[in-house]
């Protein structure tokens, strides 16, 4: 099997490279420079030529809380169109089976657990990251409308919860919680601070302060 992995240098892709199972298939991991998602006619263009038999969509336009809120606009649209891009390239490539990476921000806010994937479109978006939940779940719907048209073409999504790890992105404002997390309590330990604060000032109930003691070692085995 042949299988094309979008956003192979990032967590997702870079983990699935990784993974000893890989080594059983013959595996497309364009750069960006070897495939930009944001051009239609290059993507068209490499399905059709490299034929794959699956298709894993994990690349996209990511980043952490502050990014969401200053750029949604961005998040929407590059993901938009980049999973747009790929799951209709793929469908007229006439590639049948594919896998396309969703978000947890696509479950509406405040909802109570276990979630469950019917809850999606059932109320408010997390607005704090709204433009890119739009963009997920459009690229979801996509997959669904496809193989509900198309039963032989299998398209599916798999919404993953906050997952975090080796290639993530620990630094600036493209990291997420957990790796920020993490990379906050190994500076504040370094350079001996008591406390740590990991968001805002105090003013919306989220000014946090941790002991380090017992986290000091666990983030360093972590990273």
């Amino acid at each position: 099997m042949k299988i094309l992995i979008t956003g192979s240098s990032g967590l997702v892709g870079h983990n699935l490279l990784e993974a000893p199972q890989s080594k059983r298939y013959e595996i497309l991991a364009p750069s960006h420079k070897e495939l930009e998602l944001l051009d239609k006619a290059a993507v068209r263009n490499y399905l059709e030529k490299n034929r794959p038999d699956l298709v894993i969509h994990a690349a996209g336009t990511v980043g952490g809380i502050s990014a969401n809120m200053q750029q949604p606009f961005k998040f929407l649209l590059e993901n938009l169109d980049m999973g747009r891009n790929i799951i209709h390239g793929a469908y007229q490539a006439g590639v049948k089976k594919f896998i396309n990476l969703g978000s947890s921000c696509m479950y509406p806010r405040n909802h109570e657990t276990p979630l469950t994937e019917d809850m999606i479109l059932t109320g408010e978006l997390e607005p704090t990251n709204e433009g890119y939940a739009i963009a997920k779940i459009a690229c979801a719907r996509m997959c669904s409308y496809i193989t509900r048209e198309n039963p032989e073409f299998q398209y599916k999504t798999l919404i993953p919860c906050n997952i975090y790890g080796r290639w993530d992105k620990f630094f600036g404002d493209r990291a997420h919680l957990i790796p920020a997390v993490i990379q906050r309590i190994i500076q504040a330990v370094d350079s001996g601070q008591e406390e740590i604060v990991i968001w805002g000032d105090g003013s919306a109930g989220v000014h946090v302060y941790g002991r380090l003691s017992g986290l000091y070692l666990a983030s360093r085995r972590t990273l």
